[in-house]
């Protein structure tokens, strides 16, 4: 299990990544560890929610992780995250896990926006 990482100044802002005590209480139930694989935010942009359309969004997060080459090699990855609105934040995780080798990756969230 990974979570969604948040920008470092972000996380000092804050405290805490939400996403990131989701899996582990996640975890603690399934079974699964959780490690970040240095699986970083690499570009500080605003919080999703105040973006105002898809098209913002998915421009938001364009490029926004990054992850150590070839660490993943062939794994199958849950990618977990608090919420999904559009989707474009978990595709964006899942676009820099596989080109650091995950075989797949599968979203996982709290709750999901009714559209």
């Amino acid at each position: 299990m990974i979570s969604v990482p948040l920008h470092e100044k972000r996380l000092r802002y804050r405290g805490y990544n939400h996403a990131e005590k989701l899996a582990r209480e996640v975890s603690g139930l399934v079974g699964l560890p959780v490690n970040n694989y240095n699986f970083k935010r690499i570009k500080d942009a605003p919080p999703q929610a105040r973006t105002h359309s898809v098209h913002e969004r998915v421009e938001n997060v364009k490029d926004a992780f990054s992850c150590e080459p070839e660490v993943l090699q062939d794994m199958s990855i849950i990618l977990v995250d608090d919420v999904c609105t559009s989707g474009s934040t978990l595709e964006a995780c899942a676009v820099a896990l596989k080109s650091a080798g995950a075989r797949r990756v599968t979203g996982f969230t709290l709750a999901r926006e009714i559209s």
